[in-house]
């Protein structure tokens, strides 16, 4: 999951999945204003990341709703994923991340 902040100063965010069947991660949700801010609080709920990356987030805007994203995106998204998993898998981490689910829970 990705978040902007457009010019207009609406929030704007973007969630990807993929399936175990075909691995290029496809745009699950996107949008603007409270549809954004409705995609990143779902996130949280479930104990997603939420990434900021303005650039990225321009780019994948541009891509429908369930289609896979574009080749020329690859590589960024990929750095992404890599750099998630290498942050999920330290036992560290994975406390501090089971804090942000529990408080998380508790704020709600």
């Amino acid at each position: 999951m990705t978040v902007n902040q457009p010019a207009d100063n609406r929030i704007s965010a973007v969630a990807l999945a993929h399936s175990d069947k075909d691995m290029t991660p496809i745009v699950a949700a996107k949008g603007y204003g409270a549809v954004a801010e409705s995609i990143i609080r779902v996130a949280r709920e479930n104990g997603l990341y939420v990434h900021s990356s303005p650039d990225l987030v321009k780019l994948l805007m541009d891509v429908d709703l369930d289609a896979r994203i574009p080749p020329q995106l690859y590589v960024a998204v990929a750095e992404l994923l890599a750099w998630l998993h290498q942050l999920e898998t330290k036992p560290e981490t994975q406390k501090y991340m089971d804090e942000i689910k529990r408080l998380n829970r508790e704020s709600q």
